[in-house]
């Protein structure tokens, strides 16, 4: 569907009475065309939060095809409900920054998936701490930007050095005016500084294991527990470690019949399925966070 003049509106606010009428209300007397519209009010259960999710497609006529003009227009609803409200314009193509370390699974398939046009979006840049696929870069006409991560005599890399590489990855996204960091697979922990600057616009992707273990070759600690699930987990970074909310998993079963490598193979095409649906509903602005837990708008 040609994007001409298409807008997706999100909010988030308290929930109480009268915002689905006043939202669609504002818009059709707007002259405005709603294409799809869906809402959620987290209500009930123990964590409930009390908010009201909304996410509108909508084409605006001609004199009202700005965001800002759009904003504007919202002014006195976005007060009365004390509404968050963005205003996305469907002809602008979100701008990505891909992070990544050894393992290019991720990588490559959110390349193919761009370059075969099924991804949205622009992708003006790569960074990794390693060279390791400078060429699969190159082979899709994308800066790599090398930034390694070099440690001391006795091999473990600085909180100072860490924060200086991550500061020339900060100055990257701010020239590129990058609107989404995707880690895939960027084996390196951020710090709390640089994951506050992400805060809602980066995301990651780890294995998903009942039980879950940590550390080096996980899917050969699984394979020696004869774990029956394997899966992955995409989630917005925060600064505690893997625990930021999340907005996609999958799992599949395995067996005894299957060895450690077979386990990591099945593992990383469940992490691209993920990583890319995460990637995609992020950038289609279907993904709402609710504190501790997302929305995610199908």
């Amino acid at each position: 569907m040609p994007t001409h003049h298409q807008f997706v509106l999100t909010l988030a606010c308290r929930d109480t009475k009268g915002i689905v009428h006043a939202v669609s209300g504002l818009l059709y007397q707007a002259g405005c065309n709603i294409i799809d519209s869906q809402q959620f009010g987290d209500l009930e259960g123990e964590h409930a939060t009390g908010f009201f999710f909304m996410r509108v497609h909508f084409q605006a006529p001609p004199q009202l095809a700005s965001a800002g003009t759009l904003n504007t227009l919202f002014e006195h609803t976005r007060q009365q409900f004390g509404m968050d409200v963005h205003f996305h314009a469907l002809g602008r193509r979100p701008r990505l920054l891909l992070m990544v370390s050894q393992h290019g699974h991720c990588l490559n398939d959110l390349l193919f998936r761009w370059k075969s046009g099924s991804l949205a979006v622009d992708i003006p840049a790569i960074v990794s701490n390693h060279r390791s696929f400078e060429g699969l870069a190159a082979s899709y006409g994308i800066p790599f930007h090398h930034l390694p991560l070099t440690g001391g005599t006795d091999g473990k890399v600085s909180a100072e050095t860490k924060r200086a590489q991550e500061q020339q990855v900060e100055a990257l996204i701010e020239s590129e005016r990058i609107d989404l960091v995707v880690l895939a697979r960027y084996m390196q922990i951020l710090s709390e500084p640089f994951c506050h600057a992400l805060a809602g616009r980066a995301i990651n992707i780890h294995h998903s294991f009942l039980p879950s273990f940590k550390g080096g070759r996980p899917y050969h600690q699984a394979h020696a527990r004869g774990v029956k699930l394997i899966g992955a987990t995409a989630h917005y970074v925060t600064a505690d470690l893997d625990e930021g909310p999340i907005i996609e998993q999958d799992v599949q079963r395995v067996d005894h019949t299957l060895s450690a490598e077979d386990f990591t193979a099945v593992g990383r095409d469940i992490e691209c399925m993920v990583l890319a649906r995460a990637v995609r509903w992020h950038v289609e602005h279907r993904v709402l966070i609710n504190g501790q837990k997302c929305v995610v708008f199908r």
